[in-house]
């Protein structure tokens, strides 16, 4: 245990009182306070190491030129070159040895092993990158001393590989055992010339949870398929109901019904179809058609909706049959939140694929920055580092205090028995 002694300071100068605190305090946990404070003060911090290293000195060797005090056989045996990190800063430093006489090897000091990793420094480095730095810009961004050195580009990207390897295995391996998803939104998004499909969960308290992306040239159902049992291995529960938002690709389509089958109670993007349904038109029919096509969709009830929208069906056959086709083509999951009874309720974040194409745009910030990947792996370890990242940031969805009534429509679409209770 050790005595921390506070000094504070009274109104007239030079009079000082000192007050002993005893602190329920491990030395081991003490000594690492120490190495960090000495890491954030880099002005000061050589001089603070070498106190802090010839205290360690003292403490196992005794006094200098002085053979009471100290451990027995440890004695002192000359100093050595080294280097230490301050902050994200290595600087050259001289290391005094001690040796076991009696075991005849030489006894490692704490001080100086507890300084030869940045330790939180890794994080600062991963944000600055992140947030757009280069690394060959880094150690003229970073450096504060100019004896420091261990900052080129090739140090900084070794750095970083081993941080992004870290999240990516932290995104791929994380379980999901005991979460409680009410709803899936999965997108493509095109990505360096692939595609990389994206899964966000949405828990009941309304909270969003990236689950994962895979990466593959299209949104084919064997890659969704692979990548959505992946998710149900790592824990995701789909048996009580599970809303899936997709954009309305047929690949990923088939792969919702072949991993959740019947469970799963499938929400085409609104956004989407309007967009692909105009897209056959004229330019100078578009906006009024969207127009319309927005207000029939957002209907609360689900037989005037689709009433509705099989009057508009009607007038696009005789004006171009190809946009009629596009409407009528997954007419039934447009409104499966109408169905649900929930338009009024859930239909501002669950009527589009919205809540995923901002983790995307997210995703864009801080990965668009990279000319070139020079292999998946680092493809892949960006872009889960940019979505861990993302994730602290986001919100909760809108409406998420009506929840528990999706859980409830949910168990009823499949016949269940017993509801949860509402909120």
């Amino acid at each position: 245990m050790r005595s921390v002694v506070r000094i504070s300071r009274r109104r007239k100068p030079r009079e000082v009182s000192r007050k002993v605190i005893r602190q329920v305090v491990p030395e081991e946990d003490a000594r690492s306070t120490r190495l960090w404070a000495i890491q954030a003060l880099v002005p000061i911090g050589l001089e603070a190491f070498e106190q802090e290293l010839h205290q360690e000195l003292e403490e196992l060797t005794g006094p200098r030129y002085q053979r009471a005090g100290g451990q027995a056989d440890l004695v002192r045996w000359g100093r050595q070159p080294g280097s230490i990190y301050l902050l994200d800063q290595k600087l050259p430093v001289q290391v005094p040895r001690v040796r076991d006489q009696r075991q005849r090897q030489e006894v490692p000091l704490a001080t100086y092993q507890g300084l030869q990793t940045p330790h939180a420094a890794d994080r600062t480095l991963f944000r600055r990158l992140l947030g757009g730095l280069s690394c060959r810009d880094y150690g003229a961004a970073s450096a504060l001393d100019e004896d420091s050195f261990g900052l080129s580009a090739s140090t900084v990207s070794r750095r970083f590989i081993a941080v992004t390897r870290g999240k990516l295995k932290e995104l791929q391996e994380r379980s999901l055992t005991g979460e409680e998803f009410v709803a899936l939104f999965l997108d493509g998004k095109a990505f360096e010339g692939e595609t990389v499909v994206l899964a966000v969960g949405i828990l009941a308290t309304g909270e969003k949870k990236l689950l994962g992306f895979v990466q593959s040239t299209t949104e084919n159902e064997t890659t969704c398929s692979e990548f959505l049992q992946s998710l149900v291995e790592r824990g995701l529960r789909y048996e009580d109901g599970l809303l899936c938002v997709i954009d309305g690709g047929k690949g990923l389509r088939k792969a919702i019904n072949r991993v959740f089958g019947r469970k799963a109670a499938v929400q085409r993007c609104q956004w989407h179809k309007r967009n692909n349904v105009c897209s056959y038109l004229p330019k100078s029919q578009q906006a009024a058609m969207r127009k319309r096509l927005k207000r029939a969709m957002e209907l609360e009830g689900y037989e005037e909706a689709k009433a509705v929208l099989l009057k508009i069906h009607k007038e696009l056959k005789l004006a171009n049959e190809s946009a009629a086709t596009s409407l009528l083509e997954g007419l039934e999951e447009i409104l499966t939140l109408q169905k649900l009874g929930l338009m009024t309720e859930l239909g501002r974040s669950f009527k589009t694929t919205n809540v995923i194409e901002s983790v995307h745009a997210g995703v864009g910030q801080r990965t668009d920055k990279v000319d070139h990947y020079r292999n998946s792996n680092q493809l892949h370890r960006w872009y889960a580092s940019a979505m861990l990242d993302i994730e602290p940031r986001l919100r909760k969805v809108c409406g998420h205090e009506h929840l528990s009534k999706l859980q409830n429509a949910l168990l009823a679409q499949q016949g269940g028995e017993q509801l949860k209770k509402q909120a």
